[in-house]
């Protein structure tokens, strides 16, 4: 495929889309509570014994019930993971990156839609997919649900 002055224009807006995107109000919160989960050790170490924990985890879920740590690992894995989830610093990282899963969804639908009424955007919040104007009048074509649309 040659490179046409068209698509470098592409390329160019899709850098300055990019810039703007990182400068974002989204992804600075998303970069401050990043840096306040890993900078902080004891947090650190927390998350890499959850890993290790995980790991040991996907061993005992090959066997189930039968394996000899069955008890210990699923208790351990839901007592840590609560831990991880009640720390301030960790839930402030989960909304960030929600928050800038959402900004995330909404560039992608108005592109899609830039391209074509029809394109299908996956999205991670349902939200964007019911509220996107789509020739479903019930918004749930290709989401498994019944539509009567003839589309």
């Amino acid at each position: 495929m040659m490179m046409t002055s068209e698509w470098a224009s592409i390329m160019d807006e899709g850098d300055s889309l990019t810039q703007m995107i990182l400068s974002s109000e989204q992804a600075e919160y998303f970069k401050q509570a990043y840096f306040a989960v890993y900078t902080d050790d004891l947090l650190k170490r927390q998350i890499a014994s959850f890993t290790r924990l995980k790991e040991q985890y996907e061993d005992v879920q090959r066997f189930g019930k039968y394996h000899p740590d069955y008890q210990h690992v699923m208790k351990s894995i839901r007592v840590q993971k609560r831990a991880l989830d009640m720390n301030e610093r960790v839930a402030t990282l989960k909304l960030a990156e929600n928050e800038l899963q959402d900004l995330l969804d909404q560039v992608s639908l108005l592109i899609g839609k830039t391209v074509s009424d029809s394109v299908k955007v996956p999205v991670s919040n349902p939200f964007f997919a019911a509220a996107s104007d789509s020739s479903c009048s019930t918004g749930s074509c290709g989401t498994g649900g019944s539509c009567g649309c003839s589309a």
